[in-house]
């Protein structure tokens, strides 16, 4: 089975109110704990690769492993490029092999922002990829994408319709209260996703796949394991699951998770060294950090994003 747009995953997901997860990739052992856990739980995924994430591994690395995966697994998967910044990186990662790109010039101007999206679609449709573009502006830091609060805004509903009839955009990530990074919020606080305007956007683009960004929920096991075995995370929550449930259960159709991967890698490795100092075998430590990825990304398929058994 080759590498698959989102096209048919986005109509089912819809259709049956669960969304599909995309999780951000930079290894090998981030790419095996995804797709085994998709796989034992028969899920569809979509495997994303940011600006960092491409300078750190290149992307024709990447591409070998998600088609690897592909391989491997047999399941529906897409390789989409998260946060294109231009033209000229969606061009190349759609010459490269990826199935599906994300354009992301929502720091435009509206028309800007219409016009380089629909310069993308136009080049992506003429080699059978597909497009998300983003309205609205999510703050926070993540690789290459940095948002102060005071630059962050919801999505306005009225846009929405002129900008998917003119940019011709296959899903739109929108702004409704998530935000990029680890430290979303500070705790105490409740954070609440804007449902109103999600259910707005969806009543004026019926049947349209949205997307949310920054939607990691910040899992407090990882962050105690990581600071039980010297690491020094401040206190920080994440956008709650029962929203991310409710979003996917509406017109939400895609959900990107990044950073609790991290945190699940970077919490089996600390692990592995307190309890084994004298290992320096990275099979020994990566594994332990695939593992958990594993144990997080089958909780979210099956607990958040409600697409078990749809692959």
């Amino acid at each position: 089975m080759p590498l698959v747009t989102s096209a048919e995953m986005f109509k089912k997901a819809y259709e049956g109110g669960y969304a599909i997860g995309a999780f951000n990739v930079n290894n090998m052992e981030i790419v095996q704990g995804i797709t085994e856990a998709a796989a034992e739980v028969r899920a569809p995924i979509i495997l994303q690769a940011s600006a960092g994430a491409r300078k750190y591994a290149k992307a024709v690395y990447l591409r070998k492993l998600v088609e690897a995966a592909v391989e491997d697994t047999g399941l529906p998967i897409v390789l989409h490029l998260d946060h294109g910044a231009d033209f000229e990186v969606c061009k190349d990662c759609i010459d490269g092999g990826f199935t599906s790109v994300m354009i992301d010039a929502s720091s435009k101007p509206f028309t800007e922002n219409i016009a380089l999206t629909k310069k993308v679609v136009e080049y992506a449709h003429d080699h059978g990829v597909v497009v998300e573009a983003e309205l609205g502006a999510l703050a926070g830091v993540e690789d290459d994408v940095q948002v102060s609060a005071e630059d962050s805004h919801y999505t306005r509903p009225e846009e929405v319709e002129e900008f998917v009839s003119r940019s011709g955009c296959d899903s739109l990530a929108i702004a409704i209260g998530t935000s990029h990074g680890a430290y979303k919020f500070k705790p105490g606080t409740k954070p609440q996703l804007r449902f109103d305007i999600l259910e707005e956007v969806s009543k004026r683009l019926p049947g349209f796949p949205i997307v949310l960004h920054g939607a990691s929920s910040v899992p407090q096991n990882f962050v105690k394991i990581i600071n039980d075995h010297g690491g020094k995370m401040p206190g920080a929550i994440g956008v709650p699951e029962e929203q991310l449930r409710q979003a996917a259960r509406m017109a939400v159709c895609k959900i990107n998770i990044d950073s609790d991967l991290r945190l699940a890698m970077t919490a089996g490795i600390r692990e592995h060294f307190d309890a084994h100092p004298d290992h320096f075998d990275p099979r020994q430590y990566m594994g332990d950090g695939r593992n958990y990825i594993k144990e997080l990304v089958k909780d979210k398929i099956v607990n958040v994003l409600g697409s078990d058994g749809k692959a």
